[in-house]
């Protein structure tokens, strides 16, 4: 790493029991062309053998978490402990194309107004086929990720702006955090990097989607499962209620409602299934927490900062607005 008294940069490794993928991520990182970085992987109580491989990268600082905290717990501990004007978050089950650090801190130093940054998430094992290329949001609310199981042809070979960064391989300005907020701990898992966005851009902030900042996902070891539904139903609710805009709402409420009934209809219908039956406790649970996510959405609606207009572009196909001539 370089031997700047604070770094430029700085990675944050969220890991449970990550022990098998620790190694290609960190490898990785080893292998950056810039070097004016720091890396802290944070540990949610791993009960395999993960501390004892991050014991081979001394350059890792190493959060070790008393209990498992969620995916949103650990990467904010890492955020408080991290030094960089730019903080990333890494899935420990990706790896990194060497230059993508260089690329990403080019693109901020480039784009002022950017405080969240999309990398190009590829499949691990189908390298030519997309996870994402940035995420986007839908009128319904519902979010997306962009490209999804499409061959990398160059179609989104073009920086431009777009919703959301996955939060498998995001990157933030410290600067937009520090006005913002971190993520938001009581959303434990899922969907928290999709809230962290709409604050973001309602804030007037933009997500720039950089093709040339390139990571490799390992999708299947991220999540699925019961575990997922729940959370998943549950937040989507939560998003909806904390940030959805009023006059948004106005518009668009038919299409919100027909989500939410679409989410919850699927899941009855295919109620035998564990998964569903955890969507649907996720639902209600969701429900239960609307006083909450109610009382927070006053101090998101109260700093926006952006009009209707810009929302609905991002909201449309193709989903991104071209970046301004240069």
């Amino acid at each position: 790493m370089g031997d700047a008294v604070t770094p430029r940069l700085s990675v944050i490794i969220p890991n449970w029991n990550g022990a098998p993928h620790l190694p290609g991520c960190l490898e990785s990182l080893r292998a950056q062309t810039w070097r004016d970085f720091e890396i802290i992987v944070v540990d949610n109580a791993s009960t395999d053998a993960s501390l004892a491989v991050l014991t081979r990268y001394p350059e890792a600082r190493v959060l070790p978490l008393e209990r498992n905290r969620g995916f949103t717990g650990a990467c904010n501990a890492g955020l408080a402990a991290a030094q960089g004007a730019i903080v990333l978050l890494l899935n420990n089950d990706t790896e990194a194309d060497p230059r993508w650090l260089a690329e990403i801190a080019a693109a901020f130093e480039a784009y002022p107004d950017v405080g969240l940054l999309a990398s190009k998430m590829l499949l691990f094992d189908r390298r030519d086929t997309f996870h994402t290329a940035g995420d986007f949001v839908t009128p319904d609310g519902l979010p997306h990720n962009r490209g999804v199981w499409e061959r990398d042809e160059g179609q989104y070979d073009h920086p431009a702006y777009v919703f959301s960064a996955c939060g498998g391989s995001a990157a933030y300005r410290r600067r937009m955090l520090e006005e913002i907020g971190l993520l938001d701990d009581d959303f434990f898992f899922s969907l928290e990097d999709v809230d962290l966005a709409w604050r973001a851009q309602l804030a007037g902030w933009r997500c720039l989607y950089l093709p040339s900042a390139v990571v490799y996902h390992k999708l299947k070891a991220s999540g699925g499962g019961v575990t997922a539904s729940f959370y998943d139903g549950r937040n989507r609710l939560w998003v909806l209620a904390k940030n959805y805009p009023a006059d948004l709402w106005r518009v668009h409420w038919r299409e919100v409602l027909g989500g939410v009934r679409r989410t919850g209809w699927a899941a009855l219908k295919a109620w035998r299934g564990k998964e569903a039956r955890a969507t649907l406790r996720g639902m209600a649970a969701g429900v239960g927490g609307l006083p909450r996510m109610v009382r927070k959405r006053r101090q998101i609606q109260a700093q926006r900062r952006v009009e209707r207009a810009y929302l609905e572009r991002l909201m449309s196909p193709p989903y991104e607005i071209a970046l301004p001539p240069d």
